[in-house]
């Protein structure tokens, strides 16, 4: 085993950070407080060619892998971006695998290089309203007719439809009643048609800037071409893009925690209190001693997961694991660093309270931590299903 990067994983850290240097925590601060999308954030990383990372080099990528893509996230989060930079570019970066694995090679050229470049903006139209994590149960209807899908139905949860130019769009294209297995669903990449999708954003607790929303799709017409793969097959197809999800959440949610857990150090060797400075106490010393253990190995286990999926060996349980113990590590991470700064942490000046309400972020999505659990009960440890 070798827990060296190597050099060129190296290279790829040291350049998202000259990246993200100037959108420093002042930066990000006004995108909480003004909701704005962070466009010159999002056009830097695309302008260096960073959006493609994991995407094949024929079409504009870089050819790496999930490992590569994972460096990557966790840097841009651990820079003080936290979850508001990473999921500004959180879908470029593995929202189109589906494309890559199963689109034809037409289709591959025609979606693929916009998106590296930047000038597309995808949103994944999955979640609906009244099924949650029952992806096999949506309800959004794909009716074809000659040679279109006609589409209506809601979708909740949708990051950046504010933004997008295009959907990656999950629908039922046969009654449920009469699937067997994961069949019924279909997947489509195309145009965002805002004449047929009416776009409402929800209002939430942190990450203002990246917009989330629902969406009441009513008459969208899809072209058959824009199909990823078979009909009825589309659960198979987004489910190749779930692992390198988790480990790219799993890796934000770290980095997020190495940022808060940067400025409570900061602060309790810099703040004196009864003529010493506060990190001289073990009241203080320990919970971020603790703090850095478990992300660090949050953070070994998410390589372990990346380092897996990219040598195509079976990594369900480790990315499952490691986004349930990152997002946990990078949670008490946060909490920490605002019981470091003490009343100052409930401050926005000092930042950590915008880094803990960007934390609960990958505790909730894009899977609960109650089916991860049940997950790896079943499906490692051999238990019965619980629901």
């Amino acid at each position: 085993m070798d827990f060296a990067l190597t050099e060129e994983q190296q290279q790829i850290i040291d350049a998202i950070e000259k990246v993200c240097a100037p959108f420093d925590a002042d930066y990000w601060h006004a995108r909480d407080n003004d909701g704005a999308f962070p466009e010159d954030f999002y056009r830097a990383l695309a302008d260096a060619g960073w959006l493609g990372i994991a995407m094949p080099e024929a079409y504009g990528g870089a050819g790496l892998g999930i490992t590569e893509a994972a460096l990557m996230m966790h840097t841009i989060s651990a820079t003080g971006a936290g979850l508001s930079g990473a999921s500004a570019v959180h879908m470029n970066i593995f929202g189109l695998h589906p494309v890559v694995v199963y689109g034809t090679e037409e289709q591959k050229a025609r979606m693929l290089p916009p998106l590296i470049a930047g000038k597309d903006k995808a949103c994944f139209g999955v979640t609906e309203p009244n099924t949650g994590l029952n992806t096999l149960k949506l309800k959004t209807r794909a009716v074809r007719d000659g040679d279109h899908y006609v589409v209506h139905g809601q979708k909740v949860f949708i990051s950046t439809a504010q933004q997008a130019s295009k959907i990656l769009l999950l629908a039922r294209t046969k009654p449920v009643e009469e699937c067997k297995g994961t069949e019924g669903l279909s997947l489509f990449y195309t145009d965002f048609d805002r004449s047929k999708i009416e776009v409402h954003e929800i209002a939430k607790m942190g990450r203002k800037c990246v917009d989330t929303n629902q969406l009441f799709i009513d008459g969208l017409r899809i072209p058959v071409e824009d199909r990823i793969g078979e009909e009825n097959r589309g659960f198979e197809y987004i489910l190749h893009g779930m692992n390198p999800e988790r480990i790219l959440i799993a890796c934000e949610a770290i980095g997020l925690g190495r940022a808060a857990l940067g400025r409570a150090t900061q602060y309790a060797r810099e703040r004196e209190v009864f003529n010493r400075p506060i990190g001289q106490n073990q009241g203080i010393q320990h919970p971020l001693a603790e703090r850095w253990m478990e992300l660090e190995a949050a953070f070994l286990l998410a390589m372990k997961a990346a380092w897996l999926y990219d040598r195509h060996q079976p990594c369900a349980a480790e990315a499952n694991a490691a986004k349930f113990l990152g997002a946990e590590a990078g949670f008490k991470a946060c909490e920490t660093a605002i019981f470091t700064h003490g009343g100052m942490g409930y401050a926005k000046e000092f930042h950590v309270e915008r880094l803990m309400r960007e934390s609960w972020i990958p505790r909730l999505a894009p899977v609960s931590p109650q089916l991860i659990l049940c997950f790896i009960a079943e499906k490692v440890l051999g238990l019965p299903k619980s629901y």
